[in-house]
Protein backbone atom coordinates (compact mmCIF):
# COMPACT_ATOMS: atom_id res chain seq x y z
CA UNK A 1 0.00 0.00 0.00
CA UNK A 2 1.43 3.50 -0.84
CA UNK A 3 0.08 6.00 2.02
CA UNK A 4 0.40 9.62 0.88
CA UNK A 5 -0.65 12.35 3.13
CA UNK A 6 -0.59 16.14 3.57
CA UNK A 7 1.80 16.15 0.26
CA UNK A 8 2.26 20.53 -0.79
CA UNK A 9 4.63 21.89 -2.47
CA UNK A 10 5.08 25.70 -3.39
CA UNK A 11 7.61 27.02 -6.19
CA UNK A 12 9.79 30.00 -5.42
CA UNK A 13 7.74 32.08 -7.86
CA UNK A 14 4.80 31.72 -5.23
CA UNK A 15 3.21 29.03 -7.66
CA UNK A 16 1.08 26.27 -5.25
CA UNK A 17 1.83 23.19 -7.13
CA UNK A 18 0.32 20.70 -4.57
CA UNK A 19 -2.10 21.75 -1.30
CA UNK A 20 -2.46 19.37 0.82
CA UNK A 21 -2.60 16.23 -1.12
CA UNK A 22 -3.66 12.54 0.64
CA UNK A 23 -4.05 9.51 -1.01
CA UNK A 24 -3.98 5.48 -0.06
CA UNK A 25 -3.27 3.09 -3.60
CA UNK A 26 -3.48 -0.30 -3.47
CA UNK A 27 -1.63 -2.12 -5.78
CA UNK A 28 -2.87 -2.33 -9.08
CA UNK A 29 -3.51 0.79 -11.86
CA UNK A 30 -4.28 4.02 -10.63
CA UNK A 31 -5.30 6.98 -12.62
CA UNK A 32 -4.43 10.59 -11.68
CA UNK A 33 -6.36 12.93 -14.13
CA UNK A 34 -5.72 16.58 -14.20
CA UNK A 35 -5.25 19.12 -17.03
CA UNK A 36 -1.96 20.63 -17.64
CA UNK A 37 -1.13 22.72 -14.16
CA UNK A 38 -2.91 20.69 -11.84
CA UNK A 39 0.10 19.30 -9.96
CA UNK A 40 0.13 15.90 -11.72
CA UNK A 41 4.09 16.18 -12.51
CA UNK A 42 4.82 17.81 -9.26
CA UNK A 43 2.87 15.10 -7.73
CA UNK A 44 5.13 12.41 -9.73
CA UNK A 45 8.07 13.82 -9.12
CA UNK A 46 8.13 14.04 -5.74
CA UNK A 47 6.94 10.31 -5.68
CA UNK A 48 10.10 9.48 -7.93
CA UNK A 49 12.73 11.34 -5.66
CA UNK A 50 13.15 14.46 -7.89
CA UNK A 51 11.54 16.86 -6.22
CA UNK A 52 11.05 17.42 -2.21
CA UNK A 53 8.07 18.88 -0.93
CA UNK A 54 7.56 21.46 1.89
CA UNK A 55 4.84 19.12 3.77
CA UNK A 56 3.86 16.05 3.88
CA UNK A 57 4.92 12.28 3.86
CA UNK A 58 4.90 9.01 1.27
CA UNK A 59 5.42 5.03 2.67
CA UNK A 60 5.42 2.56 0.78
CA UNK A 61 5.14 -0.84 2.73
CA UNK A 62 6.43 1.13 5.72
CA UNK A 63 9.30 2.58 3.26
CA UNK A 64 9.91 6.57 3.98
CA UNK A 65 10.10 7.53 -0.36
CA UNK A 66 11.27 10.87 0.59
CA UNK A 67 13.50 10.85 3.57
CA UNK A 68 15.35 7.11 2.33
CA UNK A 69 16.06 8.12 -1.78
CA UNK A 70 18.24 5.24 -2.38
CA UNK A 71 16.05 2.40 -1.15
CA UNK A 72 12.98 4.45 -3.29
CA UNK A 73 15.09 4.50 -6.17
CA UNK A 74 15.88 0.76 -6.42
CA UNK A 75 11.85 -0.33 -5.86
CA UNK A 76 11.13 2.30 -8.65
CA UNK A 77 10.15 2.50 -12.21
CA UNK A 78 9.67 5.88 -13.65
CA UNK A 79 8.64 6.74 -17.19
CA UNK A 80 8.96 10.70 -16.97
CA UNK A 81 6.51 12.68 -19.54
CA UNK A 82 9.97 13.70 -21.36
CA UNK A 83 11.60 10.61 -21.56
CA UNK A 84 15.39 10.78 -23.38
CA UNK A 85 17.60 8.46 -24.99
CA UNK A 86 21.05 7.91 -26.28
CA UNK A 87 19.69 8.27 -30.01
CA UNK A 88 22.89 6.29 -31.48
CA UNK A 89 22.73 3.71 -28.71
CA UNK A 90 20.86 0.11 -29.41
CA UNK A 91 17.55 -0.68 -27.09
CA UNK A 92 19.53 -4.01 -26.15
CA UNK A 93 22.72 -1.76 -25.54
CA UNK A 94 21.11 0.81 -23.60
CA UNK A 95 18.75 -1.69 -21.15
CA UNK A 96 21.63 -3.14 -20.68
CA UNK A 97 23.90 -0.16 -19.20
CA UNK A 98 20.56 0.83 -17.40
CA UNK A 99 20.59 -2.29 -15.92
CA UNK A 100 24.09 -2.40 -14.45
CA UNK A 101 22.75 1.13 -12.97
CA UNK A 102 19.88 -0.38 -11.62
CA UNK A 103 22.59 -3.19 -9.84
CA UNK A 104 21.98 -5.92 -11.82
CA UNK A 105 25.89 -6.46 -12.75
CA UNK A 106 25.92 -10.50 -12.94
CA UNK A 107 25.89 -10.75 -17.00
CA UNK A 108 23.77 -13.86 -17.06
CA UNK A 109 20.99 -12.66 -14.47
CA UNK A 110 21.18 -9.24 -16.94
CA UNK A 111 21.01 -11.04 -20.08
CA UNK A 112 17.77 -13.02 -19.16
CA UNK A 113 16.34 -9.67 -17.90
CA UNK A 114 16.87 -7.77 -20.90
CA UNK A 115 16.20 -10.30 -23.23
CA UNK A 116 12.62 -10.82 -21.42
CA UNK A 117 11.50 -7.21 -21.29
CA UNK A 118 12.31 -6.64 -25.13
CA UNK A 119 9.90 -9.43 -25.86
CA UNK A 120 7.33 -8.21 -23.11
CA UNK A 121 7.39 -4.94 -24.75
CA UNK A 122 7.61 -6.14 -28.13
CA UNK A 123 11.19 -4.98 -29.21
CA UNK A 124 12.70 -8.05 -29.70
CA UNK A 125 12.96 -7.76 -33.15
CA UNK A 126 14.29 -3.90 -33.21
CA UNK A 127 16.44 -4.74 -30.33
CA UNK A 128 19.58 -3.64 -32.32
CA UNK A 129 18.16 -0.88 -33.90
CA UNK A 130 19.79 2.96 -32.84
CA UNK A 131 17.21 4.68 -30.35
CA UNK A 132 16.95 7.33 -32.32
CA UNK A 133 15.03 5.50 -34.99
CA UNK A 134 12.10 4.61 -32.68
CA UNK A 135 8.68 5.81 -33.46
CA UNK A 136 7.28 7.35 -30.28
CA UNK A 137 5.21 4.50 -29.66
CA UNK A 138 8.00 2.49 -29.41
CA UNK A 139 10.11 5.07 -27.52
CA UNK A 140 7.37 4.57 -24.90
CA UNK A 141 7.57 1.07 -24.61
CA UNK A 142 11.22 0.86 -24.53
CA UNK A 143 10.80 3.70 -21.29
CA UNK A 144 8.29 1.00 -19.67
CA UNK A 145 11.18 -1.60 -20.45
CA UNK A 146 13.40 0.24 -18.38
CA UNK A 147 10.94 1.14 -16.32
CA UNK A 148 10.58 -3.00 -15.59
CA UNK A 149 14.62 -3.56 -14.39
CA UNK A 150 14.88 -4.76 -11.05
CA UNK A 151 11.25 -5.78 -10.39
CA UNK A 152 9.99 -2.22 -8.95
CA UNK A 153 7.33 -2.24 -6.36
CA UNK A 154 6.00 1.14 -7.47
CA UNK A 155 5.82 1.98 -11.35
CA UNK A 156 5.19 5.72 -12.24
CA UNK A 157 4.14 7.16 -15.96
CA UNK A 158 3.52 10.09 -16.68
CA UNK A 159 1.54 11.20 -19.38
CA UNK A 160 2.30 8.41 -21.36
CA UNK A 161 0.11 8.09 -24.57
CA UNK A 162 0.45 11.91 -25.49
CA UNK A 163 0.66 12.08 -29.27
CA UNK A 164 0.59 8.38 -30.21
CA UNK A 165 -1.16 6.91 -32.83
CA UNK A 166 -4.30 4.87 -32.31
CA UNK A 167 -2.19 1.89 -32.89
CA UNK A 168 0.50 2.71 -30.56
CA UNK A 169 -1.61 3.61 -27.78
CA UNK A 170 -3.67 0.20 -27.91
CA UNK A 171 -0.76 -1.51 -27.99
CA UNK A 172 0.95 0.68 -25.31
CA UNK A 173 -2.61 0.33 -23.00
CA UNK A 174 -2.27 -3.35 -23.29
CA UNK A 175 0.99 -3.29 -22.38
CA UNK A 176 0.34 -1.55 -19.02
CA UNK A 177 -2.48 -3.49 -17.95
CA UNK A 178 0.05 -6.83 -18.26
CA UNK A 179 2.11 -5.12 -15.43
CA UNK A 180 -0.13 -3.34 -13.60
CA UNK A 181 -1.56 -6.33 -11.26
CA UNK A 182 0.75 -7.11 -8.08
CA UNK A 183 2.58 -3.61 -8.30
CA UNK A 184 1.24 0.03 -7.33
CA UNK A 185 1.10 1.58 -10.88
CA UNK A 186 0.48 5.28 -10.54
CA UNK A 187 -0.97 6.58 -14.30
CA UNK A 188 -0.76 10.82 -14.46
CA UNK A 189 -2.74 11.44 -17.53
CA UNK A 190 -5.50 14.19 -19.13
CA UNK A 191 -6.33 11.92 -21.27
CA UNK A 192 -9.92 10.13 -19.54
CA UNK A 193 -10.12 7.24 -22.05
CA UNK A 194 -6.80 5.80 -21.18
CA UNK A 195 -8.17 5.93 -17.31
CA UNK A 196 -11.52 4.25 -18.19
CA UNK A 197 -9.90 1.69 -20.26
CA UNK A 198 -6.73 0.51 -17.37
CA UNK A 199 -7.86 1.81 -13.45
CA UNK A 200 -10.07 0.26 -10.97
CA UNK A 201 -8.96 3.68 -9.17
CA UNK A 202 -8.71 7.39 -10.09
CA UNK A 203 -8.21 10.50 -8.77
CA UNK A 204 -8.69 14.08 -10.18
CA UNK A 205 -6.29 17.19 -10.05
CA UNK A 206 -6.93 20.89 -9.80
CA UNK A 207 -4.98 23.74 -8.88
CA UNK A 208 -2.73 21.23 -7.35
CA UNK A 209 -6.04 19.64 -5.51
CA UNK A 210 -7.53 16.38 -4.97
CA UNK A 211 -11.22 17.17 -6.10
CA UNK A 212 -11.97 13.71 -6.28
CA UNK A 213 -11.17 10.11 -5.54
CA UNK A 214 -12.90 7.10 -5.74
CA UNK A 215 -13.57 4.06 -8.61
CA UNK A 216 -14.58 5.75 -12.18
CA UNK A 217 -17.89 3.42 -12.31
CA UNK A 218 -18.92 4.82 -9.38
CA UNK A 219 -18.23 8.38 -9.99
CA UNK A 220 -20.21 7.78 -13.26
CA UNK A 221 -23.03 6.71 -11.23
CA UNK A 222 -22.88 9.99 -8.87
CA UNK A 223 -24.00 11.73 -12.30
CA UNK A 224 -26.29 9.65 -14.21
CA UNK A 225 -29.29 10.98 -14.76
CA UNK A 226 -28.08 14.61 -14.23
CA UNK A 227 -26.02 15.64 -18.08
CA UNK A 228 -28.11 17.04 -20.83
CA UNK A 229 -27.12 18.10 -24.19
CA UNK A 230 -28.21 20.33 -26.79
CA UNK A 231 -26.94 21.52 -30.50
CA UNK A 232 -26.47 25.33 -30.67
CA UNK A 233 -26.78 26.82 -33.52
CA UNK A 234 -25.21 30.66 -32.78
CA UNK A 235 -23.05 32.14 -30.20
CA UNK A 236 -26.02 34.20 -28.74
CA UNK A 237 -28.00 30.81 -28.19
CA UNK A 238 -24.82 29.73 -26.34
CA UNK A 239 -24.31 32.30 -24.56
CA UNK A 240 -28.00 31.83 -22.96
CA UNK A 241 -27.24 28.35 -22.52
CA UNK A 242 -24.45 29.61 -20.71
CA UNK A 243 -25.22 31.69 -18.51
CA UNK A 244 -28.69 29.79 -17.26
CA UNK A 245 -26.82 25.88 -16.66
CA UNK A 246 -24.26 24.91 -15.69
CA UNK A 247 -22.20 23.78 -18.72
CA UNK A 248 -19.50 20.67 -18.48
CA UNK A 249 -18.14 20.36 -21.88
CA UNK A 250 -18.94 21.59 -25.74
CA UNK A 251 -18.45 19.55 -28.84
CA UNK A 252 -18.55 20.20 -32.61
CA UNK A 253 -21.16 17.79 -34.09
CA UNK A 254 -21.51 18.66 -37.72
CA UNK A 255 -19.86 22.02 -37.26
CA UNK A 256 -22.45 22.95 -34.70
CA UNK A 257 -21.93 23.39 -30.61
CA UNK A 258 -23.70 20.16 -28.74
CA UNK A 259 -23.31 21.68 -25.37
CA UNK A 260 -23.44 19.26 -22.39
CA UNK A 261 -25.07 20.30 -18.87
CA UNK A 262 -25.05 19.31 -15.24
CA UNK A 263 -28.61 19.56 -14.30
CA UNK A 264 -30.54 17.45 -11.34
CA UNK A 265 -33.49 18.19 -13.23
CA UNK A 266 -34.93 18.67 -16.23
CA UNK A 267 -33.82 21.75 -17.79
CA UNK A 268 -35.95 21.25 -20.67
CA UNK A 269 -35.88 24.40 -23.27
CA UNK A 270 -34.73 21.49 -26.41
CA UNK A 271 -32.13 19.23 -24.42
CA UNK A 272 -32.14 16.17 -24.30
CA UNK A 273 -30.78 13.29 -21.84
CA UNK A 274 -27.59 12.20 -22.41
CA UNK A 275 -25.82 8.76 -20.94
CA UNK A 276 -23.21 10.34 -18.56
CA UNK A 277 -19.50 8.98 -18.79
CA UNK A 278 -16.43 9.16 -17.29
CA UNK A 279 -15.99 11.99 -19.15
CA UNK A 280 -18.69 14.01 -17.91
CA UNK A 281 -17.52 13.00 -14.69
CA UNK A 282 -13.81 14.69 -15.10
CA UNK A 283 -15.17 18.11 -16.89
CA UNK A 284 -17.89 18.45 -14.25
CA UNK A 285 -15.95 18.01 -11.23
CA UNK A 286 -13.41 20.55 -12.68
CA UNK A 287 -16.00 23.24 -13.98
CA UNK A 288 -17.51 23.06 -10.44
CA UNK A 289 -13.59 22.97 -8.50
CA UNK A 290 -13.02 26.34 -10.62
CA UNK A 291 -16.59 27.93 -10.04
CA UNK A 292 -15.75 27.74 -6.57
Amino acid sequence: MLSIRNLSKTYSGGVRALRDVSLDIAPGMFGLLGPNGAGKSTFMKILATLLDPDTGTATLDGLDLIADKDATRRLLGYLPQEFGVYPKMSAVDMLNHLAVMKGITKRGERKEIVEGLLHQTNLWEVRKKALGGYSGGMKQRFGIAQALLANPKLIIVDEPTAGLDPAERNRFLNLLSSIGRNVVVILSTHIVEDVLELCSRMAIMSSGQLILEGAPAQAVDCVKGKVWSKVVSTDTERDTVEKSFHVISAHMVAGLNELRIYSETAPGDGFAQAEADLEDVYFFNLTRHQRN
